[in-house]
């Protein structure tokens, strides 16, 4: 495979799991992310199970997702999508860098900042 292929089929994976994961399906993680997985957020757990366990009792498995942009090179996949609470209220806007080998997730760093109210609202 070339790096262009290699790299189109990264995205494409994550774009299957983030639509199944967005829709409620958090199974899809064990799928698409590796046994020794580390995530570089502060509070995250290290570990495949351990971090699914963590992001399934997070707000975020509830949130609604929006994706907004991805793009992809034969090594990363980065991500930035709008998160709002099940309950409404201020979203938040979510850059998610995630490190892949061999078509799984081996790497993930993130960060996120509030979304304004829109005038009027």
């Amino acid at each position: 495979m070339t790096d262009i292929d290699v790299a189109a089929e990264n995205k494409r994976l994550f774009l299957e799991a983030f639509t199944r994961f967005a829709e409620g399906d958090t199974e899809v993680l064990r799928q698409i992310i590796r046994e020794d997985f580390v995530s570089h957020v502060p509070g995250a757990p290290a570990g495949r199970d351990a971090w699914i366990e963590f992001i399934k009792n997070s707000p975020i498995a509830s949130a609604t997702l929006e994706l907004i942009h991805v793009v992809a090179d034969p090594e990363f996949v980065v991500a930035h999508y709008h998160v709002t609470p099940p309950e409404g209220g201020l979203s938040e806007a979510v850059v998610d860098i995630w490190r892949f080998e061999n078509f799984l997730i081996v790497e993930h760093w993130a960060v996120s900042n509030p979304l304004e109210p829109a005038p009027g609202r």
